[in-house]
């Protein structure tokens, strides 16, 4: 998620179980332990552009790797906090800082190597957008009461169960959206072979649902309040291996390229319908029934030895936002 939730899930849950009189210095340690995994967005490369892809939520997300992580952490906050925190006490916050990260990501739609070096699987729970103020702001004024209390603290704690009645919360409702997309697909004679609910941006109330059905990726939307309302989308052919041996040269690193991002996408391809030699992925969009991709691929034909390029998209016109805001409001 963003750095911010990042920040103020560590500095929750390392603070949980800290003393009162300990409680600032055990936020602080908690909350730059929180931030610190998303240090791998460093790792890039000028001629490499989907380098970053590979190793953003990799190892530094990684369940193995919070012990190391939450010493480093530690070992670069001793000299500021040594006069506040004992040493078990402050690789004890880290520790609880640094794990919170990794599992925080899995909930999101991105994907996190929980499990690498065993697995490069991307875990993705789906059941919270990146970024999603109506989770993290209760979560930064639980920190800040707690920081004011004069008495028993009682506000972290207040803060985690917060933290997870919201996750909860958004469980259900991915399963809501996913019961309402297997209906759609039901009804228009599909047996899917795979469907994914995800949520669209900033809240739990809108979901964008794909799935794949003979060759074909269908979109649509679905609003999962108290009555539920689908938005229909459109459908798009997918871009399987065939399609890249036919048309990439084996061993070329065109070719290479398109298996690391068809890694990435968790084989989500489609061929753009705007734009030559482009590969979307699917999942992303701004609105939630649409096959508008956040971000794509471009390679080309007369250069297979080169690197494609990695392009984003970001359709934040007043129609895309108008749009939006009508189905927030059920329209």
């Amino acid at each position: 998620m963003d750095p911010i939730s990042q920040g103020v899930v560590g500095a929750l849950w390392a603070a949980s179980l800290a003393p009162k009189h300990k409680l600032k210095p055990t936020l602080i340690a908690g909350a730059l332990a929180g931030m610190a995994a998303d240090l791998d967005v460093l790792i890039s490369s000028s001629t490499d552009p989907l380098l970053f892809l590979e190793y953003h939520r990799q190892f530094t997300h990684s369940l193995i790797f919070v012990p190391i992580g939450a010493l480093i952490v530690a070992l670069c906050l001793w000299p500021f906090l040594k006069r506040s925190l004992q040493p078990k006490e402050l690789l004890t916050a880290c520790f609880l800082g640094y794990l919170s990260h990794g599992l925080l990501d899995a909930c999101t739609t991105y994907g996190t190597q929980l499990l690498w070096p065993f697995t490069d699987d991307r875990v993705a729970w789906n059941v919270i957008s990146i970024v999603d103020p109506l989770f993290t702001l209760p979560l930064l004024i639980a920190v800040a009461l707690g920081v004011r209390a004069k008495r028993v603290n009682a506000w972290p704690r207040i803060g985690l169960i917060w933290l997870f009645a919201y996750l909860g919360a958004g469980e259900i409702q991915r399963q809501r959206a996913e019961t309402v997309g297997h209906e759609v697909a039901k009804a228009r004679g599909h047996a899917p072979s795979r469907l994914d609910a995800k949520p669209g941006f900033a809240q739990l109330l809108l979901w964008k649902i794909v799935y794949e059905y003979e060759g074909q990726f269908f979109v649509d939307g679905v609003r999962a309040g108290i009555q539920t309302k689908v938005y229909p989308g459109t459908h798009i052919p997918k871009l399987d291996s065939q399609w890249a041996e036919a048309n990439l040269p084996p061993n070329s690193q065109t070719r290479q390229d398109f298996e690391r991002f068809r890694w990435f996408s968790n084989d989500y391809l489609a061929l753009s319908t705007s734009q030559p030699n482009t590969i979307i992925d699917v999942r992303y969009s701004m609105n939630i029934n649409e096959i508008k991709p956040l971000w794509s691929i471009q390679f080309d034909p007369s250069k297979p030895w080169t690197h494609v390029d990695y392009l984003t998209h970001r359709d934040l016109g007043p129609s895309t936002t108008a749009q939006f805001q009508r189905m927030l409001m059920g329209q």
